[in-house]
């Protein structure tokens, strides 16, 4: 699927955002607890979140320039950079607000509404990150796994939250409201730094998965009883478009048209494996020492033949 086709799961993202404030802003309202509040506050995160994705995602869409001969796929790594970021901004607002509420306890009011009304919300949030998160993994769009492991975050987050001012409604324990609230805030930083973290890896040119790392080795493994070799493989991920260079050793005697006959193959069943892949292949003839010179990122010329 294409990123332009991603767009719509933002929108999808931002429609579910913007129903959750309206409930969970309603909730907190009618009942005066700073844990729904805190659940009211995330869910402000996420449209910022989202409108950030559907931004992104627009980007990414464009095709390569000159400026961008790679394309414009790591864009997505700056919108869960982004969400990342509003989730730490978000945890220390609530923070702020359940301290002043452990200091000045308040009666809760409304509560069976509100907590009704938050319920709503959070099964509204659960389903839409159950169709981000499937579209993500299946497409590779860190963007909108980002968006639906946030969303996923925020479910768990309201149902604690749920429970708790359920517990402070019957036993009328006013402190157990902040504390709660300062739990969730907790929690949301450390999905924050996740998302930060696995951004940071993706700008830093992460290479693939173990898995699909396995699956290229293990395809090229197979052409090896035809007389080939090979090194020097990297691979990377940029947002939903993977790139992968290898160096393909050949005899020496082969035309150019044989080798790249082979180089074809191998690409193409590399290609049935890992979906959105680009791959460049370098022939070089196995008989030449100097063809294992450049194992590394780095080649060094000293020896070369003049």
């Amino acid at each position: 699927m294409h990123a332009t086709s991603l767009k719509r799961y933002a929108w999808l993202s931002i429609a579910a955002a913007v129903a959750t404030i309206l409930l969970k802003g309603s909730a907190w309202w009618l009942t005066g607890s700073v844990g729904l509040l805190s659940d009211a506050l995330e869910s402000f995160v996420n449209l910022a979140g989202a409108m950030m994705a559907l931004a992104m995602l627009s980007l990414a869409a464009q095709p390569a320039d000159h400026n961008h001969a790679h394309g414009h796929g790591k864009a997505e790594y700056f919108s869960s950079a982004f969400e990342g970021a509003l989730i730490l901004v978000a945890a220390s607002s609530i923070g702020y607000a359940a301290v002043e509420r452990l200091l000045n306890p308040q009666p809760l009011e409304t509560v069976g509404i509100g907590l009704a009304i938050s319920v709503v919300a959070s099964i509204i949030n659960l389903l839409t990150s159950r169709v981000l998160m499937g579209v993500g993994q299946r497409y590779k769009s860190i963007t909108l796994e980002a968006d639906a492991h946030h969303l996923l975050t925020d479910v768990w987050t309201s149902a604690g939250v749920i429970a708790g001012v359920a517990l402070v409604w019957f036993t009328g324990w006013l402190w157990l409201d902040p504390v709660i609230a300062l739990l969730v805030a907790l929690n949301i930083v450390w999905t924050g730094w996740q998302l930060l973290q696995r951004s940071a890896a993706g700008l830093m040119d992460v290479s693939l998965p173990e898995a699909e790392l396995r699956a290229i080795e293990t395809i090229l493994q197979r052409y090896r009883r035809h007389g080939l070799d090979f090194h020097a493989l990297r691979t990377r991920q940029a947002g939903t478009r993977a790139f992968v260079s290898v160096h393909l050793l050949v005899p020496g005697a082969w035309t150019v048209q044989h080798g790249h006959d082979w180089s074809e193959r191998i690409e193409s069943d590399i290609r049935r494996t890992i979906s959105h892949v680009h791959i460049t292949t370098h022939l070089e003839p196995i008989e030449d020492p100097l063809s294992l010179a450049d194992r590394g990122l780095d080649r060094h010329d000293e020896g070369r033949r003049e």
